[in-house]
């Protein structure tokens, strides 16, 4: 069973920077899609940053230049990395896993950041 463990959030000001970790357990992580994704109060879930197995990122035209995505698959962990943070940044951001040999998705249970003006 597949489970994903995020941590890192917090209360942040306009400006400045967090990093996201979200452990794998229970998956061939390695070569899995991993994700992260977002959840702004009354606003629906949109993909934030995204990278392959093979080690291929995409972003969200939003955070392109600010954050960055990486694994360490030695401790199977994905990271999201965010400089420059705003306001509208604010939201709770989840970890995903797409499985390489069936195709499912896992997420993890979402950590909250914030970030004041």
């Amino acid at each position: 069973q597949v489970q994903l463990v995020e941590s890192g959030g917090g209360l942040v000001q306009a400006g400045g920077s967090l990093r996201l970790s979200c452990e794998s357990s229970g998956s061939i992580f390695r070569i899995d899609t991993m994700g992260w994704h977002r959840q702004a109060p009354g606003k629906q879930r949109e993909l934030v940053a995204s990278i392959t197995g093979g080690g291929r990122t995409t972003y969200a035209d939003s955070v392109r230049g600010r954050f960055t995505i990486s694994r360490d698959n030695a401790k199977n962990t994905v990271y999201l990395l965010m400089n420059s943070l705003k306001p509208e940044d604010t939201a709770v951001y989840y970890c995903k896993e797409s499985s390489y040999i069936n195709g499912q998705e896992h997420w993890g249970q979402g950590t909250q950041v914030t970030v004041s003006s």
